[in-house]
């Protein structure tokens, strides 16, 4: 019997990631997500804080140098650069380990019956890490990592990754390509960084891109989840559904040219409870990914989990 609908994970260390001043990825979304979840709606969530992550996991997706790498790059001061855009801290290991770990745990409880869904409130984000590289704010790949960990080791043959970031998830999709159990779905801006996700990317028939021209707002976002990718999704009836939950598609946003509106995640967030109550049994596992603007941030996030525990 399920115990709660919904639960949340988090961890204090996530807070710790500090990629220096004037970075996007800075500690005030994590601020700004946790603001909204102490909406009203919300006040009877299980709050649950989040395991590191293990070896184990970690390399069923990363490659043991490149875990060993990060673990090595960690700086006991100041700061290291992995790309131009990538930076660790004292406190970024600790953080990443955290945030992989939440997707995992959440993922644990959801298929143990414990949960029907989840929403992790972690950083840094992770769906731009690819086997062997960190790019893009990301170390670790969290949903990936959480994906893999769910064929190891719950009885599921099917798994979907829905990526509504405005930024396509090239390292998720690099990952998950060639395995025919996952199936990778994502709307994103493009041209825009990381440069990937055009809609003839199809990996081994798994992969299903929908991307969207500067300025598109929620008639162009809805249509594509209505005409392409919900179908898709539809058709390969996951037993689970991961989201990677980036909301820098929103208007405001600085990082991005897309037109949302917090009412668009409200929206996407109920038809993929639709979706995963068809299929699922309910199950999902949300995780943050990008968000740029603290106050689009958090009316966002607020939008998203109380669809997400309303459906539940």
């Amino acid at each position: 019997m399920v115990s709660t609908r919904l639960a949340i994970y988090t961890h204090p260390a996530c807070s710790g990631h500090d990629p220096g001043t004037g970075h996007p990825e800075s500690a005030a979304r994590l601020r700004a997500v946790l603001q909204a979840l102490y909406d009203p709606r919300l006040a009877t969530l299980q709050r649950i804080e989040a395991p590191r992550a293990t070896r184990e996991q970690l390399e069923r997706v990363h490659d043991s140098a490149y875990v060993e790498r990060i673990v090595a790059s960690a700086p006991a001061e100041g700061q290291a650069r992995l790309d131009p855009d990538t930076v660790m801290s004292p406190g970024s290991l600790e953080a990443a380990l955290r945030a992989a770990g939440a997707v995992c745990a959440a993922t644990d409880a959801v298929l143990a019956n414990e949960t029907k869904r989840a929403f992790c409130a972690v950083r840094p984000p992770g769906h731009h890490a690819t086997r062997d590289q960190a790019m893009g704010f990301c170390l670790f790949n969290n949903v990936a990592i959480a994906a893999a960990h769910a064929l190891a080791v719950h009885d599921v043959r099917r798994i979907a990754i829905v990526d509504f970031d405005v930024h396509h998830g090239n390292g998720t999709q690099d990952i998950f390509q060639h395995d025919t159990r996952m199936m990778y779905a994502s709307s994103h801006q493009m041209p825009l960084y990381p440069g990937t996700g055009a809609a003839d990317e199809h990996g081994d028939g798994n992969i299903v891109n929908a991307p969207l021209a500067s300025g598109a707002g929620s008639i162009e976002f809805r249509a594509a989840w209505e005409k392409r990718l919900l179908p898709e999704i539809d058709l390969f009836r996951p037993q689970l559904l991961l989201i990677s939950a980036g909301f820098d598609a929103h208007a405001r946003d600085p990082l991005a040219e897309l037109q949302l509106v917090a009412d668009d995640y409200t929206w996407i967030t109920q038809r993929l409870c639709e979706l995963a109550d068809r299929h699922a049994d309910g199950r999902i596992v949300s995780t943050l990914e990008g968000g740029y603007d603290v106050v689009a941030l958090r009316e966002c996030t607020a939008a998203h989990v109380v669809t997400l525990a309303a459906g539940a």
